[in-house]
């Protein structure tokens, strides 16, 4: 198919509130050697691109200037040396920056197939989150069969692919959130206890609930929250930190990592590279693909909105009540 040189992308005229993200037109960018360009017909919406609008997180180098860390759509064309994927093909994808736009450009193999009798919407609210969470929580977190999760927003899009993941490879999800109908949510996600944190104290809840504290816990929060995860952990636990909401210089106690033996580590994802996140790709092709193929999991969406209006979906993510994923439809 013919490709159009011009296409509509949702820049930021500036750093500031969701109304600085505006409608601009752009070239359609052309792919590299290992590059596909997809024509996006969905693209998610993520906490990083709300900080990549308030100037708090810059794109990594060779990046749009634009946000939007994942897609679906089809293949428009390939790079020379691609043989992964040809035109037509029906993929979604982790992207490092340039996701609200028309069209996109991706290596190939940072790109996976849409899951069977998954719309582009669905398969949109996939790349993100589930790589982050199976790096996190399966990689990084060694997470087993049996074993107590400790998950922080639970309602997030990261929160509830958390809760899906951990039920389906057998282990016991505890999650928190911030109100009586977001903590039902988590429970009818899969949860098996969920805890209140503006009424509840977690720590308590967490180690009554396990019997012994959290084998893993997955905290996108920070700040004060680091202290207190050093106590909700059990004895030879391991903490994940993937995001820092309430700050990230805290004062923690030194101790308590020594005497419970504690694994405290850490990551991010949109920096990595592309073998990095290649790498993800394959594992959750090979673990996690066949249950979205068979309709075992799906992702939360909470709502979808035009491109055009993604100040509006900004506004519903940093409003925080959503519960699962907001995402940007294109021509869908």
């Amino acid at each position: 198919m013919s490709l159009p040189d011009k296409m509509t992308v949702i820049a930021m005229t500036a750093p500031g509130d969701p109304d600085v993200l505006k409608p601009q037109t752009r070239d359609v960018p052309k792919p590299a050697d290992t590059q596909i360009l997809v024509r996006v017909h969905a693209a998610g919406v993520n906490r990083p691109d709300v900080m990549q609008r308030q100037g708090k997180y810059p794109p990594p180098p060779g990046a749009p200037d634009y946000p939007g860390l994942e897609i679906a759509g089809e293949v428009a064309s390939v790079g020379a040396k691609a043989s992964r994927w040809k035109t037509g093909d029906k993929v979604c994808a982790l992207v490092a920056g340039g996701g609200y736009a028309e069209y996109a450009l991706v290596d190939e193999t940072n790109a996976l197939p849409v899951p069977k009798g998954f719309s582009f919407t669905e398969a949109a609210a996939l790349p993100e989150t589930f790589f982050t969470v199976w790096h996190n929580v399966f990689e990084r977190g060694r997470l087993k069969s049996g074993e107590t999760m400790l998950i922080h927003g639970g309602t997030s899009g990261i929160g509830t692919t958390a809760i899906m993941l951990a039920k389906a490879f057998g282990a016991k999800a505890i999650a928190t959130a911030g109100s009586k109908e977001k903590t039902d949510a988590c429970l009818k996600l899969g949860a098996d206890f969920a805890i209140d944190y503006k009424t509840q104290d977690f720590v308590a809840l967490t180690k009554e609930q396990s019997g012994k504290g959290a084998d893993l816990i997955i905290d996108m929060v920070g700040g004060d929250y680091v202290d207190r995860n050093l106590d909700a952990a059990a004895v030879e636990g391991r903490i994940v930190q993937i995001a820092t909401q309430k700050g990230f210089k805290v004062e923690m106690n030194l101790v308590k990592i020594m005497q419970k033996r504690l694994t405290f580590t850490g990551s991010t994802l949109r920096p990595r590279p592309v073998s990095d996140k290649a790498a993800i790709a394959d594992a959750l092709r090979a673990k996690v693909w066949p249950l979205l193929d068979q309709g075992k999991i799906k992702p939360v969406i909470d709502s979808t909105f035009p491109l055009a209006e993604a100040n509006k979906a900004h506004a519903r993510m940093e409003s925080s009540n959503h519960v699962g994923k907001i995402v940007l439809t294109v021509g869908e």
